[in-house]
């Protein structure tokens, strides 16, 4: 979440920046100041509250030392109405330290002063494009189509064991699947990434710290006895590693990488651009996060951008980057490009991946500090991008690269799967 401290000393700033998002934060902004400055005059009189019986306390004590138990009385009296009072005085300033942060967790982070303006996707502004786009044979199909005439995989069956969004990947497309996965971590790893095994659920400490909560609640899965969460992402468990951490300046960078399954409880509407493995409830990804000094993580930014760039170059997938506007920027995010991969069956693109600078949005929430070269506690950068988002990688895989005698498996993918063809 935003800062007080900032949002004072900024106010026109925040404003101005978040109306990159369509927002009118006047009030919003006006109602922060005023309920911390509620907070900090409640915090200055319980203070002196507090030194006032303090004091006398230690007078009272000198008092009876001195035999004058009447005039230590009198003040004994005293300090029991300064004791209600502070007790009165500390429930007003939990109030209104819960008001303010319950405000604040509804404010999202301040659009980079390079996001461009808009309300929708169709306003995101194209950065970048690479590959040609392949000509498919007279009787290309769509994946969903490929997947069935292979049988590689099977979203009826998955329909019957769970419900809709929920595929079965059957032989050659479930190893294709692995193939991927361990494609993506070992490029990951060699990039300098630590790779970690994540769990799948996470509470709702994890969930606030990363910007899920309270924001996106109807978008996951909530296992309500436990009051756990099924993971819409790796970021949410990976970025928790450092929840309530100081670090040191010479940690900084952190790299780390993983892989899991995503869940998503709101995956979209019918039709055809949430047919087959284009929208699912369940589906893989590896994950990239970085943890950064402040004034390196835009640098930072650019050098996962070139890493997920390298990797589609690799596949030899047409893509192409977009800098997201105002109104397409996640909750959380202050920076955003999405890559998306061309889908020569459906012509249309498939977003693959997302690549985010939060700046200290989830540091605050996640107190995730280091120690500067002053010795004083900063708030760190964190940053994080799928590298790579697996359906529609996978969709993009099988509709690119589909022959009329089969599906060719990318070259650098063939000592992973231990074929050539599908």
């Amino acid at each position: 979440m935003l800062q007080v401290p900032f949002i004072r000393e900024n106010k026109a700033l925040v404003i101005e920046r978040l109306s990159k998002r369509n927002i009118n934060a006047t009030a919003m902004i006006d109602d922060v100041i005023a309920l911390d400055e509620k907070r900090r005059s409640i915090q200055t009189e319980l203070d002196n509250t507090l030194a006032e019986s303090n004091s006398i306390s230690k007078e009272i004590g000198g008092l009876f030392k001195s035999g004058k138990v009447e005039e230590a009385n009198v003040l004994k009296a005293k300090t029991g109405a300064l004791k209600e009072a502070s007790k009165t005085l500390t429930e007003q300033l939990n109030q209104a330290a819960d008001s303010l942060q319950e405000l604040l967790f509804q404010i999202p982070n301040i659009p980079h002063e390079s996001v461009p303006n808009g309300n929708t996707e169709d306003d995101n502004e194209e950065v970048f494009r690479c590959g040609d786009i392949p000509k498919l044979h007279k009787d290309a199909l769509p994946h969903w189509e490929l997947a069935k005439k292979y049988d590689i995989i099977d979203f009826d069956l998955g329909n019957k064991i769970t419900g809709a969004g929920f595929p079965v990947y059957k032989g050659k497309g479930a190893k294709l699947q692995r193939a991927l996965i361990t494609y993506f971590l070992d490029k990951n790893t060699e990039a300098g990434y630590t790779e970690y095994q994540l769990p799948l659920l996470v509470n709702e400490a994890s969930g606030i710290g990363t910007g899920q909560l309270p924001d996106k609640e109807g978008q996951m899965y909530h296992v309500t006895e436990d009051n756990l969460y099924l993971i819409p992402t790796a970021e949410v468990p990976g970025t928790n590693i450092f929840r309530n951490t100081v670090l040191n300046e010479a940690d900084l960078p952190i790299g780390i990488t993983g892989y899991t399954p995503c869940f998503r409880r709101e995956a979209g509407s019918y039709g055809a651009h949430v047919r087959g493995l284009n929208r699912l409830h369940q589906f893989d990804k590896v994950e990239i996060i970085r943890v950064e000094h402040p004034t390196k993580s835009y640098s930072a930014l650019d050098g996962m951008v070139n890493h997920v760039k390298g990797i589609l170059e690799a596949l030899k997938l047409p893509y192409r980057i977009l800098r997201l506007c105002g109104g397409d920027t996640s909750f959380a995010s202050a920076l955003t490009y999405d890559f998306e991969v061309f889908s020569t069956a459906q012509d249309r693109w498939l977003e693959v991946s997302s690549v985010s600078n939060f700046e200290t949005f989830q540091a605050n929430r996640l107190k995730l500090r280091f120690k500067n070269a002053d010795g004083k506690n900063e708030l760190a950068h964190t940053l994080n991008g799928s590298a790579l988002a697996l359906p529609r990688i996978l969709a993009g895989i099988l509709e690119n690269y589909q022959t009329e005698d089969g599906i060719e498996i990318p070259e650098v993918l063939r000592e992973y799967t231990g074929f050539h063809k599908i």
